[in-house]
């Protein structure tokens, strides 16, 4: 691969007359098709323009890229050798999409951000026919694969359907259940498994990188080869007629066979029903189209799966060759770009070192940096389970019940996977686990992928659930030890992404918060504004900007959504015409308890007018966080805009609004 590497790197140096990196090649790619001509020579020339394309782009770009320059060489030889979008290629992770979307007509697309900080739409039935299904958090693609496959069979087509995983994807449930019943429906799909780990095992500092020389490949076209996989089927037809002991026999064989050419792990895919063909070198475009063409030339060969192996870490210098230096933040004015993680999993550490009893458990695609100071202080009370949501909520439980005060740390958008295990195992039985809600609300360039609009409304409406949400990195701090304090139920919180812009003085400890009690930021009579979580900030901002119109404005932090500070609601009731509620949620969070109470308590009757801000009803596409907050009407203007029309002055509201 050293080899490849070296000519990687001087092709990608040409560049045109205006400067730009030469792809001759990619420029004549308008869709799939227009591979098929291309000979092994070009094919490998057009992944140097890919590689060289994204760089450049995704340079500019605040997310991860190393992936997608990874399945390079793969994605040209899976669009090579099959019919997209008449054969189905489902990608797991949007990570590992780019490539794809550059050589299905949306390559203006990803062009059109090299001055933006933004990445191209995500992979969406509504976006493109070469998409037949969104990729998502990772683990959805076999299942919907063989749903395909299965609906194709019953209609009588004859598509093929491809499912690429990741690493992370093979640590979520889902996939072995999708996995074990493509093996008893022995529908005809491919799975391709991108190895960029270049191990199976769990534990990879104690295990042996996956070998890629020519013994490997060659046994690997073997096992791919049309001779091969016929003979081995007749092989299973003559041990049945001879007998059931000959034919399990010689099954143990051929496992047992196949489990010591492939590499640790691998007998697992053939367990569930899998034939594995692997490993594969994923950089070697002609090894790749070899295998993918014997795989797909059978018309009834049951679900197969591929085994890539690739490379991430050989492109950081590409990586790092292509992306601008990046200025030293105090030279630019800006004091601190800690995020509320810092000091979450400050606060966290704090209490760990006051009691031996407290531990973190982190679920999710990846793992924030500032979680690795919790687990280098504390590395025998740290546990990260990947992709397995609701194994790490049952588990939190278990730990629980053990004696121990777990943290289960998940971002909103992951959580929603582990929501049973929420319900049945922990709320209804009133277990104190702790859920730590990262991502929480709008996400910027993440989109609605990562979007975390729904924790307050689902979490909420558990009968035991303790739900609260800090308005800044101090209160962050409290309820961490407030959190640490409930014994008798379980307590969630959560908090937004992205960096603190006002920095207060650091605490070490956090004072624990009563349950249920808000409190008042500012103090006026025209109007209350009761905010939750993150959104109380801009409350801030809009009563400043409400008070240079003369209008007097109560801003109050509710800190909790259940149990709801009643007194609080009241207070606010009594001395205000005009009470608006602010979160960064869904439709039925935090707005709609309060709206509940009201209603009972008969302060509607009263007379008090009431307004929610949520976020829509709607899906809200990645943009910068700025754009995002007022897309969805969450802004300090949009709030302000919002009172002075409560109060009448629709016209002041409306010159907020421009």
């Amino acid at each position: 691969m050293k080899s490849q590497e070296l000519e990687w790197r001087g092709q990608a140096n040409a560049v045109d007359e205006s400067g730009e990196v030469a792809t001759p090649i990619l420029d004549t790619i308008e869709s799939p098709k227009h591979l098929k001509n291309l000979s092994s020579k070009e094919l490998k020339q057009l992944a140097v323009e890919m590689r060289s394309e994204l760089s450049t782009v995704m340079s500019k770009s605040k997310k991860a890229f190393k992936a997608s320059l990874a399945v390079v060489e793969l994605t040209v030889a899976i669009h090579y050798v099959f019919r997209s979008p008449v054969d189905k290629i489902l990608w797991d992770v949007e990570e590992h999409t780019y490539p794809h979307k550059l050589i299905t007509g949306r390559r203006s697309l990803v062009k059109m951000h090299r001055q933006t900080t933004e990445l191209s739409d995500s992979t969406r039935r509504s976006v493109s026919i070469y998409d037949p299904i969104g990729a998502g958090h990772g683990c959805n693609s076999i299942s919907a694969g063989l749903g395909m496959a299965v609906a194709r069979d019953i209609k009588g087509q004859r598509e093929r359907v491809v499912a690429v995983i990741s690493n992370e994807t093979t640590m979520a449930g889902q996939v072995y259940e999708a996995m074990g019943n493509a093996g008893y429906l022995d529908s005809n799909m491919i799975v391709i498994l991108n190895d960029s780990r270049n191990s199976l095992h769990p534990k990879l500092e104690e295990a042996p990188e996956t070998p890629i020389n020519p013994l490997s490949t060659t046994l690997s076209k073997i096992q791919s080869s049309i001779f091969f996989r016929r003979f081995r089927e007749l092989a299973k037809v003559l041990t049945k007629r001879i007998g059931r002991g000959m034919h399990e026999w010689a099954a143990k064989v051929d496992e047992y066979a196949r489990g010591l050419l492939g590499p640790p792990g691998s007998t697992l895919f053939e367990e569930l029903g899998l034939y594995y063909i692997g490993p594969v070198d994923g950089h070697n475009i002609e090894d790749l189209i070899c295998v993918l063409k014997e795989v797909s030339s059978l018309d009834s060969s049951g679900p197969v799966l591929v085994h890539v192996i690739t490379r991430e870490d050989q492109f950081v210098e590409v990586e790092r060759d292509q992306t601008p230096e990046v200025s030293n933040p105090l030279q630019e004015g800006i004091v601190d770009r800690r995020t509320l993680t810092d000091f979450f999993v400050e606060a966290l550490v704090s209490e760990a070192e006051r009691d031996d009893t407290v531990v973190a458990v982190h679920a999710g695609m990846g793992m924030e940096a500032s979680l690795e100071l919790f687990k280098n202080s504390f590395p025998d009370r740290f546990f990260d389970v990947g992709m397995a949501e609701q194994h790490a909520v049952t588990f939190s439980a278990g730990l629980s019940c053990g004696g121990l005060k777990p943290f289960c740390i998940i971002p909103s958008t992951f959580l929603q996977r582990a929501y049973d295990q929420v319900v049945h195992d922990v709320d209804r039985q009133k277990i104190p686990v702790r859920f730590v809600i990262s991502s929480a609300g709008l996400v910027g360039s993440n989109g609605p992928t990562h979007c975390g609009a729904f924790d307050i409304t689902f979490m909420s409406c558990l009968p035991n659930m303790v739900v609260m949400a800090p308005s800044d990195e101090v209160e962050l701090v409290h309820m961490v030890a407030t959190a640490a304090q409930i014994d008798d139920r379980p307590v969630c919180f959560r908090y937004p992404r992205g960096a603190v812009s006002r920095i207060s003085n650091a605490l070490r400890y956090g004072v624990p918060i009563e349950l249920g009690k808000g409190r008042v930021l500012v103090e006026g009579k025209d109007i209350a504004l009761l905010g939750y979580g993150s959104m109380v900030q801009n409350c801030l901002r809009a009563q400043s900007l409400l008070s240079k119109l003369g209008v007097e404005v109560t801003v109050a932090d509710a800190r909790f959504c259940k149990p709801l500070d009643i007194k609080l609601v009241r207070e606010l009731c009594k001395n205000h015409s005009f009470l608006i509620t602010i979160e960064e949620g869904s439709i039925g969070g935090f707005g709609s308890h309060v709206a509940q109470f009201l209603s009972l308590d008969g302060q509607l009757d009263a007379g008090i007018k009431w307004r929610p801000i949520t976020l829509p009803d709607a899906y809200i596409e990645r943009a910068s966080p700025q754009v995002q907050l007022a897309q969805a009407g969450l802004s300090g203007n949009h709030i302000a805009a919002t009172a002075l029309s409560l109060l009448g002055r629709t016209r002041e509201a409306l010159l907020l609004m421009c």
